[in-house]
Formats: structure tokens, C-alpha cells, sequence
């Protein structure tokens, strides 16, 4: 199975790019499983029906999951909308999910999808309420602060205030912001899957910060992104209030 990756600031100002021409662009995706399936096979036929009940089931509450089929022939699958996003957004996003995910990965049993409005996930295994350390990438901006020394530990302390506000959260999200000066502030995101138990909804957010040195550090904007929870920072406000 596919782990961490990370995306280079060139791919990043490519997909910024691509997100100006069309907002509908992933942000990345994972064909994680090494079996196929053919179209006509029961389990394509689950997969189909798996992704018409999520694109009705999660608008609603922002998230579902749902199994179809029995046995080997089972899809299962979740989809996470962000926190701020309406349910006409979130659930044109998970339509687009599937498409890309179809065209991305053709025939894969198991395979994974991020948008900036939401994640898609499906696979032959079940994997409900099970951590996903496999498939997870990371995001910088490019541009690096001018004092990383007292701006790393600002980032921190506003992640793990968000950390403790998601897990606690019905909605395991949270966001807020930190004053940095006089004309500046540190805004931040902190989101899990709901298929994760409260603490294992704080573990998977406090394992994302603790790498975020591994990808952002002194950066002006950040993310670690996986198939269970995501953190991101900016300097910039980026979801709706």
C-alpha cells in the first residue's frame, strides 16, 4: 500500500493553478489496493451502488459511510465534507469524487480521493473505525516566515488547541484563529473522519502535528492531509465562518 508523499511546491502551484481553471480539481488521490474488479462483476455493481447511497447519505450531516454487497463482493466507503462546506457543495464534491476516482484509478477495489471540500474512500476491506496512517500526503505554501523559532511553536499551540475543540466536537471539527501581532493572525483547521472514536479522532490529529517538521517547517501554510483526519494552517483566513 502507497504511504506518505510529499508534494513539492512546484505541484503545489501547479494545483493551485489547475484550481483556478476549475475549482473541481483533487487536491490528490491513492489507487491503494493491488486487486481489480471488471465492470460487470458484483463487486462493480456494489461500488456504483456504494457511491449513489454516499453522494444522498452525506450531504446531510457533512459525513457518511455505507457498506453494499456481502462477502468478498462488499464495497465500503466513507466521504468527509469540510466542516464550512454547504450540503450542495459537499454533495457535488463527492459526485466529482467518484468520477475522478473511476478515471484516476480504473477497476482498483481500493482507492482514496482529496478535495479541498471533502475526501472520498472506498475499499473491498472493511476499514471502518480503524485509524488510516497508509495514505497521506502533505501541502506548503513555498514561502518561508521571517522568525521560524517563534512561529513554529505559534502553529503548535493553535493545532493542538484544535486538536482538543474537534475530538471533543459531535462534528470532530474545529477551526480558529491565533493573533500573531498587531496586523496579523494564524488561522487554523482541525478535522476527522466520523467513523473514529473521540480519542482516536485526538490521536490521529496529535500524530498529523507532531509531522508537521517533517514538511512545513517555518513554512506560511501548511497541511497534513490522510485518509482519517487533516490539519491546516494559513495566514491567511480559509474556510467560511
Amino acid at each position: 500500500m502507497l504511504c506518505s508523499k510529499y508534494i513539492s511546491f512546484s505541484f503545489l502551484l501547479l494545483t493551485l493553478f489547475l484550481h483556478a481553471v476549475n475549482c473541481a480539481d483533487p487536491l490528490f488521490h491513492f489507487c491503494f489496493s493491488q486487486e481489480n474488479y471488471t465492470a460487470n462483476s458484483p463487486y462493480g455493481t456494489n461500488l456504483n451502488g456504494l457511491l449513489k447511497i454516499l453522494s444522498t447519505k452525506v450531504p446531510s450531516k457533512g459525513f457518511g459511510l455505507s457498506s453494499t454487497g456481502q462477502g468478498q463482493a462488499q464495497a465500503n466507503g466513507l466521504a468527509l465534507c469540510r466542516g464550512d462546506v454547504s450540503k450542495t457543495n459537499c454533495k457535488t464534491c463527492v459526485i466529482d469524487a467518484g468520477k475522478a476516482l473511476g478515471d484516476r484509478c480504473p477497476y482498483k477495489k481500493g482507492a482514496i480521493i482529496w478535495y479541498d471540500n471533502c475526501l472520498l474512500k472506498y475499499s473491498n476491506i472493511h476499514f471502518f473505525g480503524e485509524i488510516d496512517n497508509e495514505n497521506k500526503f502533505y501541502l506548503w505554501n513555498g514561502q518561508h516566515v521571517d522568525n521560524s523559532t517563534s512561529f513554529n511553536p505559534k502553529v503548535n499551540d493553535l493545532l493542538s488547541s484544535l486538536s482538543n475543540k474537534a475530538y471533543a466536537n459531535p462534528k470532530f471539527y474545529a477551526t480558529g484563529d491565533l493573533k500573531l501581532d498587531s496586523s496579523s493572525k494564524l488561522y487554523g483547521l482541525a478535522q476527522c473522519t466520523g467513523d473514529l472514536s473521540g480519542l482516536d479522532c485526538k490521536k490521529c490529529l496529535e500524530t498529523a502535528i507532531s509531522e508537521l517538521p517533517n514538511c512545513c517547517d517555518g513554512q506560511r501554510g501548511g497541511r497534513v492531509v490522510g485518509g482519517s483526519c487533516n490539519i491546516r494552517y494559513e495566514l491567511y483566513p480559509f474556510v467560511d465562518v
